[in-house]
C-alpha cells in the first residue's frame, strides 16, 4: 500500500504546479518576494510608508454551486475569475487596493491539466485587479469528493490609507446612487438557478434568442471585477461615500450595509436595463419580484453613493474603464433599508 493507491497522487500534484507556473508569473507585482513554490508567499509592505495611517483590508469567498456548471460543461478556465472577483470586489468596496491573492482548490482527484485551467482563471482575475497570486493549495480528497468534482475558494489582502476608507458614515439624504452593470448572475444564487433550469448538458447547450447565447454560456459568464472602475472614480477626484457589492442577498441585504442609521436607499427599477437572464429566470421559475431582488444582482454588481454634484464625473470615470453605469436612485430620510419604486 502507498499514498497513490489510497487515492492521493503526489506526482500529479507536482505536475499541476509546473503547469500553473506560467499563469502565476503574469500576476507578479514588484512587491512579491521570492519565487513560486515556497511554504508561504512573501509580499513587501514598503508601500505603507507612503501612507499616513495604513489599514489592511481582507476578503474571502468562494464560487458557491456555480462550480456545478463547470463540471457539466467541462469548462474550467473562467471560474477562477469568479473566485478572485468575489474577494477583491469586497476589498475595493471599502476603498482598498487589492495587493495579493491566495487560492484553495479541493478536488476528488488531481487532474493536472484541469487544475492548471482553474488556476489560469485565477491568474486572469488577478491580472484584471492588479493583484499578485502569491500562493495557494490544491488538496486531493479521495472518498470525500467525487473524482471529477472540486471546490474553489480564496482570499485577498488589500491596503488603504484610513482617510480613504469608504465607510458610508457621511451618506445623507439627497445623495445620488450610481449602479454599475453586472455581467450576469455573477457567483450568487446558483442554488436557485439550478432549480429553475434543468442542469443537463442539453439544457445548458440550448440557445435562447433573448440571451443571444446558450444558457450555459450566459450562466458561466465570469463575475465582473470592479477594482479598476472604483480606482478610476477615486482618481477623478470624486469621493465615494458608500459602496455596496451586490452579492448573495441581492439589493435588500447588501445596499443597507453601506448606509448609516436614519437614511434609506430609494432605487428606481426602470432606471437601468435588467439583464435578460433575470427576466427569463423569473418567468420560467415563477419567482416573485421581491425574491428576485432579494437573491440576485438583477444587472447591477455595485451601487455607489456620491454627492449629486459628482454624478457626471463619476459616470465619465466609469465609462473610461469600459463599465456601464446608471443613476439608479437617491438617498432619502427614513429607516435604514431599501425601497424599490
Amino acid at each position: 500500500m502507498d499514498y497513490k493507491k489510497s487515492g492521493v497522487d503526489i506526482e500529479a500534484g507536482y505536475k499541476s504546479v509546473e503547469l500553473m507556473k506560467e499563469h502565476i508569473k503574469k500576476t507578479m507585482r514588484p512587491e512579491v518576494l521570492g519565487g513560486i513554490g515556497g511554504f508561504s508567499g512573501a509580499f513587501s509592505m514598503a508601500k505603507i510608508k507612503e501612507m499616513d495611517d495604513p489599514v489592511l483590508l481582507s476578503g474571502t469567498d468562494g464560487c458557491g454551486t456555480k462550480v456545478k456548471l463547470c463540471f457539466l460543461m467541462d469548462k474550467h478556465d473562467s471560474i477562477g475569475i469568479d473566485a478572485v472577483a468575489m474577494c477583491v470586489n469586497d476589498v475595493a468596496c471599502a476603498g482598498g487596493e487589492p495587493l495579493f491573492f491566495l487560492d484553495y482548490i479541493a478536488c476528488g482527484k488531481n487532474y493536472p491539466e484541469k487544475i492548471a485551467q482553474i488556476v489560469k482563471g485565477v491568474a486572469d482575475g488577478c491580472v484584471q485587479s492588479d493583484c499578485a497570486l502569491i500562493g495557494g493549495e490544491t488538496a486531493e480528497h479521495p472518498g470525500l469528493m467525487p473524482e471529477d468534482e472540486y471546490d474553489l475558494a480564496g482570499f485577498s489582502v488589500g491596503l488603504v490609507d484610513r482617510k480613504d476608507l469608504i465607510t458610508g458614515e457621511n451618506i445623507k439624504p439627497g445623495d445620488a446612487l450610481i449602479g454599475i452593470a453586472s455581467t450576469g448572475v455573477h457567483s450568487n444564487g446558483f442554488s436557485l438557478v439550478r432549480k429553475v433550469f434543468e442542469m443537463t448538458k442539453e439544457s445548458l447547450d440550448t440557445y435562447y434568442d433573448e440571451l443571444g447565447a446558450t444558457l450555459g454560456e450566459t450562466l458561466i459568464t465570469p463575475t465582473r471585477i470592479y477594482v479598476k472602475a472604483l480606482r478610476a472614480v477615486k482618481e477623478s477626484g470624486v469621493t465615494i461615500k458608500g459602496c455596496s457589492h451586490i452579492t448573495g442577498g441581492g439589493f435588500y441585504e447588501n445596499i443597507p450595509r453601506m448606509l448609516p442609521d436614519g437614511v434609506c436607499a430609494e432605487v428606481k427599477k426602470d432606471s437601468y436595463p435588467v439583464l435578460p437572464i433575470f427576466k427569463l429566470m423569473q418567468k420560467k421559475g415563477d419567482i416573485e419580484e421581491k425574491m428576485m431582488y432579494n437573491t440576485f444582482n438583477m444587472g447591477l454588481g455595485m451601487v455607489l453613493a456620491i454627492d449629486p454634484k459628482d454624478v457626471d464625473a463619476t459616470l465619465k470615470a466609469l465609462e473610461s474603464t469600459g463599465d456601464k453605469a446608471y443613476v439608479v436612485g437617491q438617498v432619502i430620510a427614513g429607516e435604514k433599508g431599501v425601497k424599490l419604486i
